[in-house]
């Protein structure tokens, strides 16, 4: 159990890096991003991002954990 936290605390940490490293990329206002303003909210649907980061994180698994 405590290598198991330590691995969860490590990817924590390695996550917390790389979206620090990543906020300015213009990821998140992509073409196909949907963003719906009407008066006091906002709706936002981040259509391409998500398959974007679906296809990097498949090719990325795909490579590490090919046998």
């Amino acid at each position: 159990m405590g290598k198991f936290l330590v691995l969860v605390g490590l990817l924590l940490v390695i996550l917390g890096v790389v979206l620090t490293l990543v906020e300015h990329l213009p990821l998140g206002h992509l073409p196909g991003d949907i963003v719906i303003r009407r008066g006091n909210w906002t709706v936002y649907v981040p259509i391409a991002t998500s398959l974007l980061l679906s296809l990097v994180l498949t090719l990325i698994l795909n490579l590490l954990f090919r046998r």
